[in-house]
């Protein structure tokens, strides 16, 4: 993408905040990249250059500054709501797609082809996608070099790097010198537990309504799988078989502390990047809100709540099922009926692995769901259908719930299985597959925030008609619409 190079300076000469992560400026002079926030002295203008990411400038031949520490800059890009498509293979990488994938694979998930894609990222990001994967394993490597006393192999482990070959040899080039030689602080090595505890900062750009997403997770947490309790979020997590835990709380500065168990430290950039989906860290609060304050409704709701954010789901899956559960009923019963769900076919999670009484069983596996017989769990005949049938549809395609090529054809996807209308379709896509762009319009909640003076309720095609001005983030309005409305006891967002 093109920078206005003399704007990005200006930003920069004034430590300007807002820019934070949105460009990084090279310095010819030095060779070193900064964040527009660095504290050190401002260089000439006539000896820095503008990157629209990290990668774009470790791919120019800069390397990151030790000062203001690129790796810990907020996770959002000026590219962000310009390419779905760069968007999608981005979730993707941070999910690992590139680990044991090509760039030919992930361009065919998202329908372009690698060329093709190749010139979406040096576009938005000025990097290829496999740069882009790199940074980001660099990166979190020296996040945890920083952060942690974690031995080097297994930072290497946890950073994403197959080999400790691999690990030594990307840093010799990047910063020509050894990772043991960034970790400033002197003293012995301490390796994870025997569940693999690890303590992260997850960063995001403020504001952050951390009361109203807690408040959001604590009234659908499901017993035995989730607590919220002290401020913190506490649940299990199952990958691959292995179960473990994960504690989220606020942290310092503009960041959430996240105290991982898990006994596959190679894991870790996979849980990090779900972590942050949930919580919705890498949104740009300002841009969303700039442009949902456009419409007189929406603007009093923004300005009450700027920090408020899209919560998603730890898991594709287990989102549908929850949405499928929630289905013309309330908060509570959706919560009831899916803590039964986990108690009778989760996966047992010992104390030993998640470190609280409370939190016992990880949700169930789509093949365990789909041979249950699950009518003997108090739920309509029809229901237990469309539970069956979709974890069935999961388990023969387990990227059913997985990013695709664009929000109408995820939603065409899920109405095509039995039981799953458009409300369900779009809930599934907006918290379980993080669409932006989501919108549920036959919510009964959106309506009743929506009614004019005399309570008359818009319908759900006068509400997509009205939500055409939110795109691309009407998804971020209807969060704000639920918001108003919390006291309502319909079926509405029951998941």
């Amino acid at each position: 993408m093109d920078l206005d190079q003399d704007a990005c300076y200006r930003a920069v000469a004034t430590r300007d905040a807002r820019f934070d992560g949105r460009f990084f400026g090279g310095v010819t002079s030095t060779g070193i990249y900064c964040r527009p926030i660095c504290p050190a002295k401002t260089p000439k203008r006539q000896n820095m250059i503008f990157y629209p990411s990290a990668a774009a400038a470790e791919e120019a031949g800069f390397r990151p500054c030790l000062r203001c520490r690129p790796e810990t800059a907020p996770d959002v890009g000026a590219w962000r709501g310009s390419s779905n498509t760069v968007n999608r293979a981005l979730a993707l990488i941070e999910l690992g797609a590139l680990d044991n994938g090509d760039v030919a694979a992930l361009g065919e998930r998202l329908g372009v082809g690698e060329r093709q894609l190749r010139r979406l990222f040096r576009q938005h990001l000025g990097a290829s996608p496999v740069q882009v994967a790199q940074t980001r394993r660099v990166h979190l490597a020296k996040q945890l070099l920083h952060e942690t006393r974690l031995p080097m192999a297994e930072v290497a482990l946890a950073s994403g790097f197959g080999s400790i070959r691999r690990f030594n040899e990307a840093f010799q080039t990047l910063f020509a010198r050894p990772p043991g030689a960034l970790r400033r602080d002197a003293g012995e090595d301490i390796a994870a537990g025997p569940q693999g505890e690890v303590t992260i900062r997850l960063r995001y750009r403020p504001p952050y309504d951390w009361p109203a997403m807690l408040a959001f997770l604590a009234a659908r947490a499901v017993p035995g799988m989730e607590v919220v309790e002290d401020g913190a979020y506490a649940r299990v997590i199952e990958l691959d078989g292995e179960v473990g835990s994960v504690r989220v709380s606020p942290g310092q500065g503009d960041s959430l502390t996240a105290v991982v168990r898990f006994p596959r430290l190679s894991a870790l950039p996979v849980i990090i990047a779900r972590l942050r989906r949930v919580f919705d860290l890498s949104a740009d609060p300002q841009a969303i809100n700039a442009h949902l304050a456009q419409d007189p409704a929406l603007a009093p709701l923004v300005a009450a709540r700027p920090g408020l954010r899209a919560p998603g789901g730890w898991d594709g899956f287990e989102l549908a099922m929850r949405a499928v559960l929630g289905q013309q009923v309330t908060v509570g019963a959706a919560i009831r009926l899916a803590g039964k769900l986990v108690q009778t076919y989760g996966l047992p999670a010992p104390m030993a692995a998640t470190g609280h009484p409370a939190l016992t069983h990880a949700f169930p596996r789509p093949e365990t769901i789909a041979a249950a017989d699950l009518t003997h769990l108090g739920m309509p005949g029809a229901r237990a259908r469309a539970l069956s049938t979709v974890a069935a549809a999961v388990a023969d395609d387990p990227q059913l719930l997985g990013l695709g090529r664009s929000l109408e054809e995820a939603v065409a996807r899920l109405k095509a299985l039995p039981g799953v209308g458009e409300w369900t379709a779009q809930y599934i896509a907006l918290r379980g597959m993080r669409e932006p762009d989501a919108f549920p319009a036959a919510d009964i909640g959106l309506m009743r925030a929506l009614a004019d003076t005399d309570g008359r309720r818009p319908t759900a095609a006068e509400l997509l008609v009205r939500a055409e001005a939110w795109r691309p983030w009407r998804a971020y309005a209807a969060q704000h619409l639920w918001a108003a409305v919390p006291t309502s006891t319909e079926a509405s967002q029951a998941a």
